[in-house]
């Protein structure tokens, strides 16, 4: 159970930091988290592509979430235009 919302909170975080960065303003609670959570799971894949294990902890856990995010944005921008 807390898990989950550890999941939540840097889901969350990472979206809103993406959404900061890419978009220069925030989208919302439930869509940063959404955005973050979907962000955690792309960036985990990204990060090991490179050859880097996504590290534990808080901090690695925000930044691989957060740069996925942002990709995950980025993405959806293409794909809307």
């Amino acid at each position: 159970m807390a898990a989950f919302f550890y999941y939540i909170i840097i889901g969350g975080m990472a979206g809103w930091i993406a959404s900061l960065i890419y978009k220069g303003r925030g989208s919302g609670l439930l869509v940063n988290i959404i955005l973050g959570i979907i962000g955690g799971v792309i960036g985990g894949w990204l990060v090991s592509l490179l050859g880097f294990r996504p590290g534990a902890g808080f901090l690695p856990s925000l930044i691989t979430a957060a740069i996925g995010a942002i990709v995950l944005l980025w993405i959806a921008n293409l794909v809307s235009r």
